[in-house]
Parts: C-alpha cells; sequence; structure tokens
C-alpha cells in the first residue's frame, strides 16, 4: 500500500539523485560545461583567492650581475554571498490516498511532479545564467486592467509568480504576488490573475520572480561589465576584471569572432572553450558559412546537446542570451561554487514532505545554496549589436 512514508522515501532514495543529475548537466549545456565545487566556502560566503598578472621575479642580465630581485605572484581575494536556489513539489492529500492501492498511478504521480521540477528549474536556473543577480524579468511600459505591457518577454512563462517592484526595487503596496497566465510574445504583453492592476502599476516599475529581487546567481550581465564593483572589487582598480566588450558589431564574421578569440589570448592568456549566443546571431553565422560555401560542423556536447562548431570550439544558442550577443568564454574560469548539492529541505523530524499549512497537500522542496564565480573575467569576450538573421 502506499502510504506518506513510501512517498518520503521514493523522494529520497529514488528521485534526488536522477533529479539533481538533470538539473546540473541536463538544462542548460552552459551550465553543464561548468564545474561545480565545495571548495572556498566559508560560512555563507564564497572567498576565492585568485591570482592575476604574472610573477615579476624574472629578467636576464649580465654573467656577473646581481639575480632578478624577487616579485611574487599578484593575488585578490573574490567574495560572493551564497545564494538561496529552491525548486518546490506539491502533492494532494486527495492524490494520495487515490493511489493508495496503486503503485503505478503513485509513480507516475511522482514522475509527473519531478518533471516539472525539472523543466521549471530549466527555465529559472538558465535565466539566471544570463542575469545580473537583481532578478529583473522586464520593465513595463503600461498597464491596462490586467494586462501588461513590457519592454522584452524574453524572461517570462505561464505560470510564473512575480512580483511588481517600483524603479528602486520596493515591492508596489497593494498588489501582492501574482502569476502569469498568459503571454503575447508578438506584443510583448502578459497578463496576471487577480484584481484589477490599472493605476497601480505606473511606467518603468520592475517585473521580478517572487522575492528574488537581488538574491539571484551573478550571471553574465553582471561579470560583462566594464564598471562598478564585481565580487567585492572596484573594477575601476582592477583592470583585469574587465573583459574583452566589442559593440555594433553589425555583420557577424569568422574575422569578428577570431579578433576577440585572439584579444583575450594575447592578453590574458585565456583560451576560449565555449560560444553562447542567441539564435538570430546563430542563423546570421550559419548565413555567413553558407555564404562564402564553409561546411557546418556539428559537435556533441555532454548532456545530449548538439553544437555548430568554430574551429573545433562549439557555438550553441540559448533562449535567455540577449539579442544580438555572442559571449567567447573559457568555461575553466567559471566555477559554481556551492555548500552542498542539491538536497531535499528536510524538518526538524527528518521528513521532507510537510503540509502546507491550511490546505489539504503537501510540499517538498529541493535547496541548494550556490554562486557562480569568474575567477578571470578578462580572459572572456562579448560581441554585441550583431545583426541578427
Amino acid at each position: 500500500m502506499v502510504t506518506l512514508t513510501s512517498a518520503e522515501n521514493a523522494l529520497k532514495t529514488v528521485y534526488l539523485g536522477p533529479v539533481t543529475e538533470q538539473i546540473n548537466t541536463e538544462i542548460n549545456p552552459l551550465l553543464a560545461k561548468i564545474k561545480q565545487s565545495t571548495q572556498d566556502v566559508w560560512g555563507k560566503e564564497v572567498k576565492r583567492l585568485v591570482q592575476y598578472g604574472i610573477n615579476g621575479g624574472v629578467g636576464a642580465g649580465l654573467e656577473t650581475a646581481e639575480l632578478p630581485s624577487a616579485g611574487g605572484n599578484n593575488y585578490k581575494t573574490l567574495t560572493t554571498t551564497l545564494k538561496n536556489l529552491y525548486g518546490t513539489i506539491s502533492i494532494s492529500d486527495k492524490a494520495i490516498r487515490a493511489s493508495q492501492n496503486n503503485v503505478g498511478s503513485f509513480v507516475n504521480l511522482l514522475n509527473a511532479e519531478m518533471e516539472g521540477l525539472v523543466k521549471a528549474s530549466s527555465f529559472n536556473f538558465g535565466r539566471m545564467l544570463f542575469g545580473d543577480g537583481t532578478g529583473v524579468l522586464a520593465t513595463v511600459s503600461e498597464v491596462a486592467n490586467n494586462d501588461v505591457t513590457v519592454d522584452s518577454v524574453k524572461n517570462l512563462t505561464v505560470g510564473m509568480s512575480i512580483d511588481f517592484r517600483n524603479e528602486g526595487g520596493d515591492i508596489i503596496e497593494g498588489i501582492g504576488v501574482r502569476r502569469i497566465t498568459s503571454i503575447d510574445r508578438s506584443a510583448s504583453r502578459f497578463t496576471v490573475d487577480g484584481k484589477i492592476l490599472t493605476g497601480l502599476v505606473p511606467a518603468n516599475s520592475l517585473i521580478t520572480v517572487q522575492g528574488s529581487y537581488g538574491v539571484e546567481l551573478t550571471g553574465l550581465k553582471a561579470i560583462f561589465k566594464d564598471t562598478g564593483y564585481i565580487y567585492g572589487l572596484n573594477r575601476a582598480t582592477n583592470k583585469w576584471l574587465v573583459p574583452y566588450i566589442k559593440k555594433d558589431v553589425g555583420a557577424i564574421s569568422e574575422a569578428e569572432i577570431q579578433k576577440a578569440i585572439d584579444f583575450v589570448e594575447e592578453t590574458s592568456g585565456s583560451k576560449i572553450n565555449f560560444i553562447v549566443c542567441s539564435s538570430g546571431v546563430k542563423r546570421a553565422f550559419q548565413n555567413y558559412l553558407s555564404t562564402y560555401r564553409r561546411n557546418t560542423d556539428v559537435m556533441d556536447l555532454k548532456g545530449g546537446y548538439k553544437a555548430i562548431s568554430y574551429n573545433g570550439i562549439p557555438i550553441v544558442s540559448d533562449r535567455f542570451c540577449p539579442e544580438g550577443t555572442m559571449y567567447l568564454l573559457n568555461t575553466d574560469d567559471f566555477t559554481l561554487h556551492q555548500l552542498c548539492d542539491w538536497k531535499w529541505l528536510e524538518g526538524e523530524d527528518g521528513k521532507v514532505l510537510k503540509q502546507v499549512p491550511g490546505t489539504p497537500t503537501y510540499s517538498a522542496t529541493l535547496v541548494k545554496y550556490a554562486d557562480l564565480v569568474c575567477t578571470r573575467p578578462c580572459g572572456q569576450a562579448m560581441l554585441t549589436g550583431i545583426t541578427e538573421a
């Protein structure tokens, strides 16, 4: 007979391993390339000691002259706070009781919940990789009834629970958490549930995932800047924290890609091994190859993904990569530092399934405490303003 205890045991022993593997390696090709480590985690922070520049104790001289003066390596400590990442499933008491005498039905129930969790994780963690840590999904243009027009719906999906915030990031009172019920992508407009929003949400308000403002992963948008702070250090006095950034590229070509690769290799010694871009940029590069009668080589990547190739470097498109943008990365410089891998959030009694107060449902939550660190930003490159196809 299927019981709540059976569900507990299945979540802990049967599903945790495969779901963890899927989330870590199969939801995003870039995430699959980034190593994960529990090293350099101190309490609630990541403190990573990194070397920049070269050792200064090298030189040439006369046969009887003094040896070169010692000049040790240059070190800085990168510091960031572990971000709290959650994924929750929900099972009703009725569903559990209905499948008590049918193991197959119970397995199907849990499978469906896990598939939904992996799908949601694929969307949200893929989105965070390209974000700046603020969790801002879009900026409001106008509101009519419960229809909200924004600058972009790329980071939105039906079913997402969102907050409305003012330009300063504060919650707009009187609205509460809303769920997106439909999206008109051609008009950059979405609809939410609940009472009418007209007059409550001014233009330039921010849309964020519920409760996530300012506490998401340090994604590529945060790393690819030439001013401000990153990992507790000021780029103005630490130029090695500034990546190669080429704007207004226009038509993509092998020469533009190679120029970026050559620059980071010559100035930092970095070896680009992964290229990610928007789908429009990928199509533009494929058109370029076709125009010059070049073959489009295809590569197989970890996690079952396929990519086109540039001189043996995989080029993949990602739905969350900004339009007209190509990132050229050395993924060896990236680490997802974590307190531990995905674990079920357990109560004091060791149970992972807990009744939701006031409802006949049970929920279980996967949790990971982690943040993304790039130890050599100057070894990365970004091309923007590329004409898409």
